[in-house]
């Protein structure tokens, strides 16, 4: 690929058009991380539910289901809580398709993956949403040590790995109860959202952190925040990483700036940014110039961006293409074409989305979605593709010609093989289908 074409595809979500950043594509990049910059169209939270209503919702429910059938009061709070991941869900992906600043949304969507909440299970069902909207998206340009305290200290990460549950043994709620520590949240913020695989903790690291992490958990019964309940903290103090932490919960704030300013940490974060948005084996020389920036900034994520997108290698274009999540790959034919998605196509999208393996919010793990081509390459998977991009193309036949457009997307950069078969289409359907199922527009 060249230049324009990378940076509407490789770091975007695609363009109808390249003229926007031909004349000089690393600056079209460069200004969406701009410290001035102020963006053209910010998103919209006003009006969405926020985690404390999701919460309420979700305990209505809870609250509803020990009675016994499928009672009224069931099917309502039910109804309501789709109604309010539908609203969240279509809002998102509304922007993704309009905002002038696609690149920049693509950081933001890193970030809420790679501190990833899913709703399987019912306190976080509503939530998800709210993580990235008050959590993610306020910090994703600022500092990492922000970022992630907000994330860690949201609601929905504190039940979704089930630290508002976790009781210190020894604390006076500990010494009166059954339950005890659970590790979920320390382990994961170890070895997911800061140092990483073989990033030098120990099983001891992780027990320590879970200690550490007692107290804080979410009011459900209040305003549905998250806050530190000294009843449930484990006493005494906790060592991790050699360093030794006071009891209380100054001590988690002493952490996590530990933690964000650790070489394994920007080790780890540069690997996973210049993976996602260049290529799955990212060159040495890339992984390093990231992760050397991310500390010298003192964690600054925009200053990270810079880094990366300044880098040559990101620009190089014999790198191995990425293949777009399925996500991504539905989004970018929407932006693309200029086609909404309001309430009425959302319930459509998302059924495609699960027919081709990402249900919208479901996560599989807390690993978040996976990111390498290879996770998404299964002979079903493909054939799921293009039986998507057919029933796409059977839908929006007369949203734009793909003969015209196709050149005009990818410019030079479109196949010889996917030109000429798009020029043989029999209908403007077809021509839509074979450009949308094939490797041109399938790999970023």
């Amino acid at each position: 690929m060249q230049a324009p074409a990378l940076a509407a595809h490789r770091f975007g979500y695609a363009e109808t058009s390249l003229r926007a950043m031909q004349a000089d594509p690393r600056a079209w990049v460069q200004a969406q991380f701009a410290v001035d910059r102020q963006d053209p169209t910010p998103f919209d939270a006003s009006g969405l539910p926020g985690s404390a209503s999701a919460l309420a919702l979700s305990a209505e429910l809870l609250q509803a289901l020990r009675q016994p059938g499928e009672t009224e009061a069931v099917r309502e709070a039910r109804q309501r809580l789709r109604a309010l991941n539908a609203a969240g869900l279509q809002r998102r992906w509304q922007h993704i398709i309009t905002t002038e600043s696609p690149v920049a949304e693509r950081w933001v969507q890193f970030w809420a993956n790679h501190c990833c909440v899913a709703a399987t299970k019912l306190a976080v069902a509503g939530l998800v949403w709210p993580h990235e909207n008050e959590a993610i998206r306020p910090q994703a340009l600022g500092r990492f040590e922000d970022l992630l305290r907000a994330s860690t200290l949201h609601p929905a990460m504190l039940l979704y790995l089930d630290n508002a549950q976790s009781i210190g043994p020894q604390s006076r709620a500990g010494r009166r109860r059954e339950r005890g520590l659970n590790e979920n949240l320390a382990r994961e913020l170890l070895e997911l959202h800061t140092l990483g695989v073989g990033g030098g903790y120990t099983q001891t690291d992780v027990t320590e952190t879970a200690r550490l992490l007692t107290g804080w958990t979410v009011r459900l019964r209040g305003d549905g925040r998250a806050g530190f309940e000294p009843a449930l903290h484990e006493p005494g103090p906790k060592t991790v990483l050699g360093r030794r932490y006071p009891e209380g919960p100054q001590a988690l704030d002493l952490l996590l700036a530990d933690l964000a300013r650790h070489p394994a940490t920007a080790r780890h974060l540069a690997l996973k940014l210049a993976r996602h948005f260049v290529t799955d084996d990212p060159p040495a020389a890339l992984v390093d110039a990231v992760a050397a920036r991310f500390l010298a900034s003192d964690g600054d994520l925009r200053a990270t961006a810079q880094a990366l997108f300044s880098h040559e290698q990101s620009w190089r274009a014999e790198h191995r293409p990425k293949f777009k999540r399925p996500e991504e790959l539905l989004l970018s034919a929407h932006r693309m074409l200029k086609l909404p998605i309001g309430p009425q196509q959302l319930a459509a999208a998302s059924q495609a989305l699960l027919a081709m393996g990402q249900a919208p919010g479901r996560a599989p793990s807390p690993q978040g979605w996976p990111d390498r081509s290879e996770d998404w390459l299964s002979p079903d998977a493909l054939l799921k593709r293009v039986q998507w991009a057919e029933r796409f193309a059977q839908d929006h036949a007369d949203a734009a010609d793909a003969r015209l457009l196709a050149p005009l997307s990818l410019g030079p950069d479109l196949g010889a093989a996917t030109r000429q078969q798009i020029e043989r289409a029999a209908s403007p359907a077809q021509a839509l289908a074979l450009w949308l199922a094939s490797p041109d527009f399938q790999r970023r």
